[in-house]
């Protein structure tokens, strides 16, 4: 179990972690919570069902990670400047962008919350145990996790890390590669788990 997801009966999993390791995930789950954003909650006396209507941004973020966790609905082909479509992904942003931003706030505190909850064993770490609906919120965080690293290492889809592999020891993205590979391996044993 060491190091990767394995089934729970009544569909959760568990994963054995060290000390190192959880702290890790959680000092990320924290930074990605930071990098969303606070959630819009209704000011004190107001009517909560009023957040309901509340009109999300229309433009997409300037951080090129937020961009990424966030990417317009519709687009052409790279380069391609389409008024009519970046009209429609502001329109579409507009009404979906704080739901999504809540759900991925959701996900990564429920990480957190997990985390936090976890009792040491005897050798310095402790068993992670999800349910099968935590399972899913740590499978969206993880994936958050790591586009997010990902957009930072400027990772492109056709090469999937080749590069990261033979980095040095001594270039300062290095940290960074290793929590990319390693989210990266969590999240396909915790995808396998839950397709078992």
């Amino acid at each position: 179990m060491a190091g990767h997801f394995e089934a729970l009966p009544g569909g959760g999993a568990a994963v054995a972690l060290d000390e190192v390791e959880i702290s890790i995930l959680r000092s990320l789950a924290v930074q990605l919570l930071e990098l969303i954003g606070p959630g819009d909650e209704p000011a004190k006396g107001e009517d909560p069902l009023a957040s309901l209507f509340t009109q999300g941004p229309s433009e997409p973020p300037s951080d090129p990670a937020l961009a990424r966790l966030f990417p317009d609905a519709y687009g052409g082909p790279e380069g391609e400047e389409d008024d009519e479509l970046r009209e429609f992904s502001a329109e579409f942003r507009r009404y979906t962008e704080n739901d999504l931003r809540a759900r991925k706030r959701d996900d990564a505190l429920v990480v957190v919350r997990n985390l936090d909850a976890l009792t040491a064993t005897g050798e310095g770490g402790a068993v992670l145990k999800l349910t099968a609906d935590d399972s899913l919120h740590w499978l969206g965080a993880l994936n958050d996790l790591r586009l997010t690293i990902g957009t930072r290492l400027e990772v492109a889809d056709e090469d999937e890390g080749g590069d990261l592999y033979r980095l040095p020891d001594s270039d300062p993205r290095k940290p960074m590669v290793m929590a990319y590979l390693w989210l990266g391996a969590l999240q396909e044993t915790l995808v396998e788990t839950l397709m078992s």
